[in-house]
């Protein structure tokens, strides 16, 4: 085996989280086709269909994590793609709104292998604003499949229907499933491996949640995450329906998903100058303020000119870009000796946290975007108020350590 570049080892592991974003996002295109299919009579249930995927990128990282850290982490993520490609045929012949919502679960359990253990290989290898730099470039090659997904499953369904979409998706898992067992080493030692057992799994919980920086920057990220997942499932609805856009979605739902790679390509260069915590807490405010200002300007409900509109959500997402690599490698820092666990315990609550934030606020957002921008506002109080409880309790630390030397 050739010796890989950084280079490589980026675009190796942003392919692996990629895939979930093709499966998230170039679906959208085909909401209302296959809402049509599967019998769904509310436009606004077409939003379960990517809320489904997200919930099993939310459960999966408990059955994948822990057990990476106990026999490595390449066969992980080859469980996770045989999972996927069962489940994306399954969505095909889905016949039914239930069975097509078991479906999508059950492909985001199988990616959240892979999503998962991408990051767990990152942590392996690096630690603290260098990992972050890694992970700002990795997440830059990773978002150039949102800017692309919708318009190439619009693409796919003009020529093969929806279900082309499901088959487009199998063959790109399998692509980079090839490519990973060919090029990526074990990066956990059979010296670091711990064994997997009921008493493990509940002793590296316990140490997870008892982590108070990492439990604050997870509940950051589900407010953070569960915003952005609800312009995932509403944005269909908001630029098709409300404004009468079907045919320019996808350029832009990509301008929009450009913003945020801007974000984390500058993140990538500033992180080392100014470290992740001063670059986080601004992110932080900013994304409140645009929120907010939206909220002041256009509280009537009526929804301005699309592209005002655009242009709040790509300032918003912006600021999003800043927060997205940094929050997780911030709540990844202390604990590098579980960070298979670590990266599945973290990431399964802010998934849980985001699921049914987008569900409550996606069902308001009817026949204005305004709800939307609400529960951006809300979410970023929020963090605000983690911020600063954790600013509040670093604080003490010092003093308390300032005392005894």
């Amino acid at each position: 085996m050739k010796k890989r570049s950084q280079f490589e080892f980026i675009t190796l592991m942003a392919s692996l989280m990629s895939i979930a974003a093709l499966a998230l996002d170039a679906l959208l295109p085909a909401l209302e086709t296959i809402g049509v299919v599967i019998g769904i009579k509310d436009s606004v249930d077409n939003q379960l269909l990517v809320v489904a995927i997200f919930l099993g990128l939310g459960i999966g990282p408990l059955l994948f994590g822990p057990y990476s850290d106990s026999i490595g982490r390449k066969p992980i993520v080859y469980m996770g793609f045989g999972l996927f490609i069962i489940a994306s045929f399954m969505c095909v012949y889905a016949q039914s709104l239930e069975v097509m919502l078991v479906g999508r679960v059950l492909q985001g359990i199988g990616l959240a292998a892979p999503r998962t253990i991408s990051i767990a290989i990152i942590r392996d290898m690096y630690s603290g604003d260098y990992m972050a730099r890694i992970m700002s470039f990795i997440t830059v090659v990773f978002i150039l499949v949102p800017v692309i997904a919708p318009a190439l499953g619009k693409f796919i369904m003009n020529l093969y229907e929806w279900q082309g979409i499901f088959y487009v998706q199998v063959i790109f898992s399998i692509i980079v499933g090839v490519w990973f067992w060919r090029r990526q080493p074990e990066t956990l030692t059979i010296a670091n491996r711990v064994s997997f057992s009921g008493a493990s799994f509940i002793h590296g919980f316990k140490e997870v949640i008892t982590q108070k920086s990492t439990m604050g920057y997870t509940i950051i990220s589900g407010c953070i995450v569960g915003s952005f997942l609800v312009y995932l499932s509403a944005s269909q609805q908001i630029f098709e329906l409300q404004y009468g856009l079907k045919e320019e979605f996808p350029y832009i739902f990509s301008a929009t998903a450009l913003s945020i790679g801007t974000a984390i390509y500058l993140n990538g260069t500033l992180v080392l100058r100014f470290g992740m915590k001063r670059l986080v807490n601004i992110a932080i405010f900013a994304f409140f303020f645009i929120a907010l200002l939206y909220t002041i300007l256009f509280s009537s409900g009526i929804n301005p000119p699309v592209g005002v509109l655009i242009g709040f959500f790509c300032a918003q997402f912006i600021s999003i870009g800043f927060l997205f690599g940094n929050i997780r490698a911030l709540a990844m820092e202390p604990l590098g000796h579980i960070a298979g666990m670590a990266a599945a315990i973290t990431g399964f609550i802010s998934t849980m946290m985001a699921v049914p934030i987008s569900i409550y606020i996606g069902s308001f957002v009817k026949t204005s975007s305004l709800p939307l921008f609400v529960g951006f506002s809300i979410a970023g109080i929020i963090s605000i108020a983690v911020i600063g409880w954790l600013y509040s309790m670093n604080k003490n630390k010092n003093k308390k350590e300032v005392l005894i030397s």
